[in-house]
């Protein structure tokens, strides 16, 4: 299945010149988002991690249907404000601007190797804060997953010169 048509484009969202990659499209096509949610559990089947971790918020969608394939714990990293109890926290750059990450301090134990899912890699911004905040409490991020890719953002490649392993359903240049 050609999971990157089913993702639709949204000019100018939510300023000129952003070209917003809406997965919801994909979220919306029952074949198609089993198909892609398949191809993820096939891929990380036998990857070596301990935890899986979603992004605030679409991450929490595919993060969520591979910790239930795999049976491995789920961590959930937000925006800042809305996990209770103790929490740690990563400022980063989005493309269009700048927010917060946190984590709990016992999100996974010292030593845990996790698999962070995310809708999207951009400039890699959030992805590189939450490697940071699972650094902090002593983890390994070894791989990001996500749905798209956009490449000319380089945000796949800031993450692999970290050592992170990335792995995404389709990729889109932004001419398309």
């Amino acid at each position: 299945m050609n999971i990157k048509s089913l993702i639709r484009t949204i000019p100018d969202w939510p300023n000129p010149p952003v070209r917003f990659r809406d997965v919801s499209s994909l979220l919306r096509d029952p074949e198609g988002f089993n198909a892609a949610m398949n191809m993820f559990i096939s891929f990380y089947r036998d990857t070596p991690v301990d935890f899986i971790a979603g992004l605030d918020a679409r991450g929490f969608i595919p993060a969520s249907v591979l910790a239930y394939a795999l049976r491995k714990p789920l961590v959930m990293v937000r925006k800042k404000g809305k996990l209770p109890g103790a929490t740690i926290h990563a400022a980063y750059q989005l493309e269009y601007g700048h927010s917060i990450l946190e984590i709990h301090t016992d999100a996974a134990p010292k030593g845990a190797n996790v698999l962070l899912m995310d809708d999207l890699i951009a400039t890699g911004g959030t992805l590189c804060a939450a490697v940071q905040l699972f650094g902090n409490i002593g983890c390994s991020v070894t791989d990001v997953g996500a749905i798209v890719n956009l490449v000319e953002l380089n945000g796949s490649k800031r993450l692999e010169r970290i050592g992170v392993r990335v792995y995404s359903l389709c990729e889109f240049n932004e001419t398309e």
